[in-house]
């Protein structure tokens, strides 16, 4: 059930779900998951400072009430929750731009000013690493 992964900075997409609130696929039978997911590779492509966040694609995180989940997360990190995406290159960009200054941030927690407006209001859980709690 688990595989492994290189350990780093990474996005973990819910390849499986739901395109939105209203629909589970697009009109091509696409989850919304996926439609992100690959969006995100190919902000990737287009903008190299943004390759250094891994973009890990999983079935389910559990997060069904909400739409376009990702768990954003590095090594020794607080990690975030979060959903409700359109599955389009401006929300690919906004969670790679966040993904990233998670990344260089001492312990995954950026500042406000600095959040991508497009993750504003899509937080759904913060998660402690392993072995601390936040405080």
């Amino acid at each position: 059930m688990l595989e492994p992964v290189e350990p780093g900075a990474a996005v973990v997409v819910c390849s499986t779900c739901r395109f939105s609130a209203e629909a589970r696929e697009d009109e091509g039978g696409q989850r919304g998951g996926a439609l992100l997911a690959t969006a995100m590779r190919a902000v990737q492509a287009e903008e190299p400072e943004l390759a250094g966040v891994a973009v890990q694609e999983m079935p389910c995180l559990f997060s069904c009430q909400r739409h376009c989940s990702v768990h954003i997360r590095a090594p020794g990190k607080v990690g975030y929750v979060l959903g409700d995406f359109v599955p389009d290159r401006a929300s690919a960009q906004a969670i790679l731009t966040y993904a990233s200054r998670h990344a260089a941030s001492e312990e995954g927690v950026v500042r406000y000013a600095e959040w991508p407006e497009g993750v504003k209001g899509h937080f759904i859980v913060r998660t402690p690493p392993d072995g601390y709690l936040c405080t």
